[in-house]
Order: C-alpha cells, then sequence, then structure tokens
C-alpha cells in the first residue's frame, strides 16, 4: 500500500454539480461523482489524497481555498464560469502559494468570445482544457509531476 505523499483540494465552480445534465452536447454524461471518483482512483495510485469541495457560491470556493491552505499540497480548479470574471477567486489562489491547476472539460478557446479569456490562468502552473472527464486524470497526474521535481 503507497502511503499517501500529497493532499490535492479538488475544488469545483458553479453549476459544475449539474454536470451529467446540463448541457452534455458541452460537457459530456460523466457526472461530478464520477469526475472525482476517477481523480481519488488515479491520484491514489500516486500516493496522493483528494479533498474535494463544490460551490456555486466565489465566496465558498475562496474560503475553502483559504481554510486549507497550509494543508494542501495542490490544487485541481474548475472554476467554471467564475473563470471569466472573478479576480477574487484569482487573487484568492495567487495568495494561498500553492501549486494549481486549472481544468475545464470544454475548450474554452473555442466556445464564446467572454469564455475565451482566463482570470485564473496567469496565478496557475498550467491548464488543462478541451479533453472532458479524462482532463482531470490528466491535471491530477500534472500536477504530482509538478510537486515531484
Amino acid at each position: 500500500m503507497i502511503e499517501s505523499t500529497y493532499l490535492i483540494l479538488l475544488v469545483h465552480g458553479p453549476n459544475l454539480n449539474l454536470l451529467g445534465e446540463r448541457n452534455p452536447e458541452v460537457y459530456g454524461n460523466t457526472s461530478l461523482a464520477e469526475i472525482e471518483s476517477n481523480v481519488l482512483n488515479e491520484a491514489k495510485k500516486r500516493g496522493a489524497e483528494i479533498k474535494t469541495f463544490q460551490s456555486n457560491h466565489e465566496g465558498g470556493l475562496i474560503d475553502f481555498l483559504h481554510e486549507n491552505r497550509t494543508l494542501a499540497n495542490g490544487v485541481l480548479i474548475n472554476p467554471g464560469g467564475l473563470t471569466h470574471t472573478s479576480v477574487a477567486l484569482r487573487d484568492a489562489i495567487e495568495a494561498i502559494n500553492i501549486p494549481t491547476i486549472e481544468v475545464h472539460l470544454s475548450d474554452i478557446t473555442a466556445r464564446e468570445d467572454f469564455r475565451k479569456v482566463s482570470l485564473i490562468a496567469d496565478v496557475c502552473i498550467d491548464q488543462v482544457a478541451g479533453q472532458g472527464p479524462k482532463g482531470y486524470t490528466k491535471a491530477v497526474n500534472l500536477l504530482i509531476d509538478s510537486l515531484e521535481r
């Protein structure tokens, strides 16, 4: 049995609780619970633990990041629509100073103009977008790889 080396926060923003139901032509049919389970299993193979959180409220996401900043080694975050609007969430990610990867199921650069700009990207070490649910497992591996360097 591999002993956990890292704690990674898996954070989901507004409306991601509706994955599998909302716009399946854009976001697919995979539920949030299934995505979390896949990330948990992938992280476990690498000796990491995952702590998950979803909120439809910007302040809830910020509070969660602040409250866990001294415990976590890394963050995977899909900020949902806050990607394009939230300076406060961007500042929270910058303030906690923990390696963070931004994840999106869809390719935000190929969508509506207002979705093409991420306010979060410049405070993250990487972005994985447009790969559907598999993007999350790719992101957890990228994050663990960066922590092991």
